[in-house]
């Protein structure tokens, strides 16, 4: 056996419990909390806002109160179901807050497009629909890479399971 490398040791049940204590620790579930807690005081707070304007609001405004108060309620709710899960998620957390990331920033880029066209000159226009474009790339990247996390970690599961299974 190598005994520089106690990983080496150790092997693929080393290597997942590493992992695995990761995905778990006190850190990863603080910043779950964060979410969550960002996800449900935006979502309060544009509820508030929206309660206490003048009525009644444009159609496009009350729209836009309900978008942005359901992004909210939706990362609460993101991150009170991985807070609540009692075992290691295998990075399934990583792959919906990827999916959650990309349809709230396409959604988000395709109406700025749409009010920028309406409203602005082309040339603003254009300027949304391209930060609208490179923040939906960087978010379909990240599920990407959050995908690839996840069947890596399964992969370690596997072989754990067919180590121990023979």
């Amino acid at each position: 056996m190598n005994e520089q490398n106690p990983q080496a040791q150790r092997g693929v049940p080393g290597e997942l419990d590493r992992v695995l204590a990761a995905e778990v620790s006190l850190g990863s579930r603080m910043r779950h909390l964060a979410v969550g807690l960002a996800g449900a005081c935006g979502a309060a707070l544009v509820a508030v806002l929206w309660a206490t304007e003048p009525h009644p609001l444009p159609v496009r405004t009350q729209v836009a109160f309900a978008g942005l108060v359901a992004v909210g309620l939706a990362w609460a709710v993101f991150s009170g179901w991985v807070l609540t899960r009692r075992r290691p998620l295998f990075a399934r957390d990583r792959v919906l807050g990827a999916r959650l990331a990309l349809a709230v920033t396409v959604v988000t880029g395709a109406a700025g497009t749409a009010l920028a066209a309406a409203r602005a000159t082309p040339t603003e226009a254009l300027t949304v629909a391209v930060v609208g474009a490179a923040l939906a790339v960087a978010a379909g990247a990240v599920l990407l890479r959050a995908r690839h996390r996840r069947r890596e970690l399964l992969r370690l599961r596997d072989a754990l399971r067919r180590d121990t299974a023979s």
